[in-house]
């Protein structure tokens, strides 16, 4: 979820949409409780729609792509060990990852398409964070999906494959945030609330940053079966990856608004986070910490290295910047090492608390449309 537009959405009269948990318009599906059997509706949704190995290509924008919504996924199809996947890019120069970190890409969409001229199986969109002169993106979105791939929308990604034109007359979902908007922008597209993930004819939307993970684990199932979902669930952290979600606990309230406005103006309060990264340090706890310590409003994560770039443990080319000895930060916040990858969200939401107080973790947590209690 872009965080400049979320604060310039309370500034410039956003806020009485932002502050709705329901929906005033018409098009809504009923909420219900997951079924085991919309459960297998929805994974057979996902099952690879043309090799037995699929490929995925996670697009960016190099201009500026959602950290966790690109990185997540790649990490955990990467893990899992039954897809081929690839970050692609416009061009060959770093893909900026919002709110932090930069990477570089493993393919421009020529060389992909020069390697892979049937296409993608699936095509995963982060939200980006620039809308103009995206044309050749959706240019190749669309191309993809001719060829039958299933195109998978991570959070404000609806936006993006709605600019596509792949959401019109579908169910969907997105960023609590952003559900008005696009509903305007679609007029013809039904919001379905209480879904963390939506899949319908090939189309694959999802609520907020943090769904990038049940949605990954639920693409596990859909391509190697439940117990390799589990197992791999297991490894990471997740004690559940169903659509299961609660729409209305995420909204924007008085405690909200008052802690962005007092971090927003407190400039002489605001810190750099140095995160150390090493070569194989793990993608899934590296973009949870980097992502949850850049959206406080009074701090922003680096990474700190000897070196000018190291590789992760599934293979991404993280980018040191500044330069190694140049960077200065307030306050080095190591990624966890004693809990599984995607616990690694509590830890820095705690750590956070602890700094900065739960007003403050409050606000990281509801941008990143995560359930999530502060310690008593």
């Amino acid at each position: 979820m872009k965080r400049r537009l979320f604060l310039m959405g309370i500034a410039g009269g956003g806020l009485v949409a932002a502050c709705s948990s329901e929906w005033s318009g018409d098009k809504v599906a009923t909420a219900a409780p997951l079924s085991a059997e919309e459960h297998r509706r929805t994974i057979e949704g996902l099952r690879p729609p043309k090799r037995r190995r699929p490929l995925v290509a996670i697009v960016a924008d190099n201009r500026g792509s959602e950290t966790t919504d690109l990185m997540i996924p790649y990490a955990v199809l990467t893990r899992s060990g039954i897809a081929d996947v690839a970050v692609l890019a416009p061009d060959q120069t770093p893909i900026i990852l919002m709110p932090a970190l930069s990477i570089e890409p493993q393919l421009t969409f020529d060389a992909f398409d020069l390697a892979h001229p049937e296409g993608a199986d699936y095509v995963i969109v982060p939200a980006f964070h620039h809308d103009d002169q995206e044309g050749p993106i959706l240019d190749w979105l669309r191309k993809q999906v001719a060829s039958r791939a299933t195109i998978i929308g991570i959070c404000e990604g609806a936006r993006v494959i709605g600019r596509a034109g792949f959401l019109d007359g579908r169910r969907a979902t997105t960023h609590w945030y952003a559900v008005d908007s696009l509903k305007r922008a679609h007029p013809t597209m039904t919001w379905v609330p209480d879904r963390r993930y939506v899949v319908d004819r090939g189309v694959v939307t999802t609520t907020g940053v943090t769904a990038s993970i049940p949605l990954s684990l639920a693409l596990v199932e859909a391509i190697a079966g439940p117990i390799a979902a589990t197992e791999l669930s297991a490894r990471i952290g997740v004690e559940h990856y169903d659509a299961t979600h609660h729409s209305a606990h995420f909204r924007l309230g008085p405690r909200s608004l008052y802690s962005i406005s007092l971090n927003s103006v407190a400039v002489w309060n605001h810190e750099i986070i140095g995160i150390p990264v090493l070569a194989g340090v793990d993608d899934i706890s590296l973009a949870l910490s980097a992502d949850a310590w850049s959206r406080t409003y009074r701090s922003k994560a680096v990474a700190m290295s000897k070196y000018r770039s190291i590789r992760t443990l599934d293979g991404l080319k993280v980018l040191i910047n500044p330069a190694p000895g140049e960077a200065s930060p307030d306050v080095v916040m190591p990624v966890p090492e004693s809990v599984l990858p995607a616990q690694s969200l509590d830890v820095a939401l705690e750590r956070i608390f602890t700094r900065h107080g739960g007003g403050t973790s409050g606000i990281v947590a509801l941008q990143l449309e995560y359930l999530w209690r502060e310690p008593e």
